[in-house]
């Protein structure tokens, strides 16, 4: 993307978020770097209907920004020789070309309100864009409580490669998951897929879910999480791709493990 125009973009966005919440954007027009400026502000923006400029502005940089990081094909994902259905990927789950991608929500599902935090949900609300929280919002508003834990929703992806998003709320463990929390894992594994599957989808990326701030061990989580995906895929007869993605080198040195695939762990 040219750099130029990059620069335009986010400074029209930073004064259009601003002045829509009644804010003075100039302090924030002065920071040498508008990524951050731009971050915080829809962060934060509540999911309300924007203007037609605004969105307009906002899906060309979001798609100028989804072609400067690249895109990923599942075919980079590596195959389980155990089980070619399962692949395991280690990347950014916004650049994978995936039919659904796997979003670890919170019980508000309205994404993470925090600021420029690292955590997926926050990743993946900041480069689908602004109608997702939109969108997560009006099912909320229409299911009319919470979203439990161990079940899943399926929104578009709007300015990300993938063509859904599947959110699930995965359960708190706090570093000691308990036998409840066990079978509540299970459960957001099994309900994404039956969700995929209802949606007529051939390929999902998982993330790592609930091994956050969450609190789930990574090693049980990750057992429970192939387990529990080759027990579905099995008991369907499907076909469906399932890409357990990993963003550090101790997750990929257990998905490695799990389904027995070799190689070197990146460094």
């Amino acid at each position: 993307m040219d750099e130029a125009r990059k620069t335009q973009m986010l400074a029209e966005l930073v004064r259009l978020l601003s002045e829509e919440r009644g804010l003075d954007p100039e302090a924030l027009l002065r920071e040498s770097d508008l990524w951050p400026a731009f971050r915080a502000l829809v962060n934060t923006r509540e999911p309300v209907p924007a203007d037609a400029k605004l969105l307009e502005l906002q899906d060309e940089l979001l798609q100028g920004l989804r072609a400067e990081r690249g895109v990923h094909a599942l075919a980079e994902a590596q195959a389980s020789p155990v089980d070619a259905r399962m692949r395991l990927w280690r990347g950014d789950i916004t650049t994978l070309a995936a039919d659904a991608i796997v979003n670890a929500a919170n019980a508000q599902m309205l994404g993470c309100w925090v600021p420029g935090h690292h955590c997926i949900d926050n990743a993946i609300h900041t480069y689908a864009g602004i109608q997702l929280r939109l969108a997560c919002a009006r099912l909320m508003a229409a299911q009319g409580h919470e979203e439990p834990t161990g079940q899943a929703k399926v929104t578009d992806a709007y300015n990300l490669p993938a063509r859904r998003v599947i959110h699930t709320v995965g359960p708190i463990a706090n570093g000691y998951p308990t036998a409840r929390h066990r079978v509540e894992l299970a459960s957001c594994y099994r309900s994404c897929l039956d969700a995929a599957e209802r949606e007529g989808l051939d390929s999902v990326a998982f993330c790592c879910i609930s091994t956050g701030i969450f609190g789930f061990p990574q090693r049980d989580a990750a057992g429970i999480a192939v387990r529990t995906v080759g027990e579905w895929l099995d008991a369907h007869e499907s076909g469906m791709t399932v890409v357990f993605n990993v963003f550090g080198e101790a997750d990929e040195q257990l998905y490695r493990e799990l389904l027995r695939i070799a190689g070197r762990v990146q460094r």
